[in-house]
């Protein structure tokens, strides 16, 4: 494993990943999809004509506070290891915030239009007022001054004996003395309740998948910390039956996403996301059309394999729903 240096801004997960902190740019060109991120395998399984727009047609989304929000908190997580144990105190949390807020800015100054009314600066100051608190709760969470991560935003990758390709970023990889390893994700939104905890751990089970496939280790523990609403944590042991079911689920749902890139069909589901999804001038179940579709058909996904600009396409991060791209709340 090795450790990556960026926050890494794109569009999140999830609930998480819902809302999409980062806009896809309009001139990006039409495209076969080329592997699976966790949110974009969740996107296929809640609506194929979402995934279509989004991998497919890559049509831009416009950046959303609630995602902007945890890419900042995100990035304020990562930073905060960065020094000594002692020194992991509430106050160097906050005190990372606004600078994370304008190290972002300053990389995509369309997020300037999240407050396009705010002379006074009272709509920047509360959104950031809500970010202090879902850092403060972590605190109540965990404690960094007792965690020391190995990896932080760590990119990951495998391909299956299948030829798919998984990818994706890890918020934290922690490795126990005795060897074991615990995976770890931040969601700034609210805890699912019980009857959705399996659908949120997928995420991670996926993550899981990646690093036994890519380096023959078992992770002990998969966890989520939730910051949002009352806070809580959510821990999963996997075993192995565990792992290779998720890779037999992957392996059909790629299958699936093949013969619908293929034919064109990428049929729209109404769900309990569709409120917040951006698309819906573009889908048949509003009233819209989706664009005419852009690939030649008889042709499934690409070989497994990704160019440079497909890595920001695996992070995702959290919005008001856990479910909906908007992080993976890639």
């Amino acid at each position: 494993m090795h450790q990556t240096d960026s926050a890494h801004p794109e569009a999140v997960p999830t609930d998480s990943a819902a809302d999409s902190a980062t806009a896809v740019p309009a001139q990006r060109t039409a495209r076969p999809p080329t592997g699976l991120s966790p949110s974009r395998a969740g996107d296929f399984m809640t609506c194929p004509l979402l995934y279509r727009l989004r991998v497919i047609d890559r049509l831009p989304e416009p950046p959303s506070a609630a995602a902007t929000r945890g890419t900042v908190v995100h990035a304020v997580l990562e930073r905060l290891f960065d020094s000594p144990a002692a020194e992991r105190t509430p106050e160097q949390a906050l005190g990372l915030l606004r600078p994370q807020w304008e190290r972002l800015l300053g990389e995509r100054p369309e997020l300037s239009g999240l407050f396009p009314e705010d002379p006074d600066g009272a709509a920047l100051a509360r959104w950031l007022g809500d970010a202090e608190k879902l850092i403060d709760r972590w605190f109540r969470l965990e404690d960094p001054t007792r965690l020391h991560p190995v990896e932080r935003e760590l990119y990951v990758e495998t391909v299956l004996e299948s030829g798919l390709l998984l990818r994706g970023y890890i918020d934290r990889v922690d490795v126990a003395p005795s060897g074991e390893v615990r995976l770890v994700d931040y969601k700034t939104g609210r805890a699912p309740s019980r009857d959705f905890e399996g659908k949120a751990m997928f995420q991670m089970k996926f993550y899981a998948l990646v690093v036994w496939r890519w380096k023959g280790v078992l992770p002990k523990r998969l966890q989520l910390v939730y910051l949002g609403g009352g806070g809580d944590v959510v821990s999963y042991d996997p075993d192995e039956a565990d792992l290779l079911a998720v890779e037999r689920k992957l392996t059909a749902l790629w299958e699936a996403i093949g013969q619908a890139v293929a034919t064109g069909d990428f049929p729209a589901t109404r769900n309990r996301l569709c409120d917040w999804c951006d698309h819906q001038s573009s889908c048949p179940e509003f009233g819209g059309t989706p664009p005419p579709y852009p690939l030649p058909l008889q042709r499934g996904p690409g070989a497994p394999g990704e160019r440079d600009d497909e890595r920001a396409d695996a992070r995702t991060d959290d919005g008001p729903v856990t479910g909906q791209t908007g992080k993976e709340s890639e």
